[in-house]
């Protein structure tokens, strides 16, 4: 895989699975302790962060020195921010209903239930979504146009994501808004402009791993998969099915994009009903 050091990627990939496993097995120890499972959130955006040091330091005289650093620097940024928002947004709240009901369907042993369908599913999805990041710390060649194209659609991703959960936490802070459906800012453009950033984030980091076709190739899978699970996965799909009894979420939908952002549609005013006494326009 020219120019990529084939033994130095395979010491890259395997740390790289041993981090995102060490950061999940710990995340399970502090869940299982506290009975509250959603913490694997938490460890989501840390893992990322793990791959991204380890691959960066395991790189070391093998990949160009700028684009090393600044895609692991990229990574650890946005997986921290991530990590940070997730742990202030979840404190002082019970478990996810998400993992409530998962762990209604375990029988026997509901702890090795939520190791296997929780914490080490999610740890493999890390380090396959993380394979632009594992690719790109190793590529020798300095930072092209292609690179520098990444890391713009990174940097709007992130400003999206922050500006939107920024704004979600404000409004629900507000007792005033209990109940209520947030359609204000970034959100009255996109239902959903977290997810959508974190699709920008991942297809930016894709674009730093594409210096070959090589990497370009065994890259794709990474922003494939991270927007399968945003959009028809454990993202969009099943937020919306748990808003779509909340009072006025049915008008939302009808005005607002369901992902990519764009203006919102005007509200639909139900047409007066034209009496028999009337007259015609």
């Amino acid at each position: 895989m020219s120019p990529v050091d084939t033994t130095a990627l395979g010491s890259v990939l395997v740390a790289s699975a041993a981090a995102a496993l060490a950061v999940m097995l710990v995340a399970f120890a502090v869940g299982t302790a506290r009975r509250l499972h959603r913490i694997v959130d938490v460890a989501w955006g840390i893992a990322f962060a793990g791959v991204a040091s380890v691959s960066w330091f395991l790189a070391d005289g093998h990949g160009d020195d700028v684009r090393r650093s600044v895609v692991a620097l990229a990574t650890v940024v946005w997986g921290l921010r991530l990590a940070v928002h997730i742990a202030r947004r979840g404190r002082g709240r019970g478990e996810d209903p998400r993992y409530a009901r998962m762990l209604a369907r375990a029988r026997r042993h509901p702890a090795l239930y939520a190791l296997w369908k929780v914490y080490l599913l999610q740890g493999a999805l890390v380090w396959l979504v993380s394979l632009p990041v594992q690719f790109a710390v190793l590529l020798p060649r300095p930072l092209g146009a292609t690179a520098y194209l990444g890391l713009a659609v990174w940097a709007a991703g992130l400003a999206c994501e922050a500006v939107g959960d920024h704004q979600l936490a404000r409004f629900t802070s507000d007792p005033a808004n209990r109940g209520r459906v947030m359609d204000r800012g970034l959100w009255s453009w996109t239902r959903h402009p977290n997810y959508f950033g974190d699709f920008l984030v991942w297809w930016g980091l894709y674009l730093t791993a594409c210096a070959t076709w090589q990497t370009a190739l065994l890259a794709l899978v990474s922003p494939l998969v991270m927007s399968g699970l945003l959009i028809w996965g454990s993202g969009k799909r099943l937020l919306e099915a748990h808003m779509g009894d909340r009072p006025g979420y049915a008008e939302y939908q009808a005005r607002t994009s369901g992902f990519v952002p764009r203006p919102p549609r005007p509200s639909r005013q139900p047409r007066p009903r034209r009496t028999s006494g009337a007259p015609r326009p």
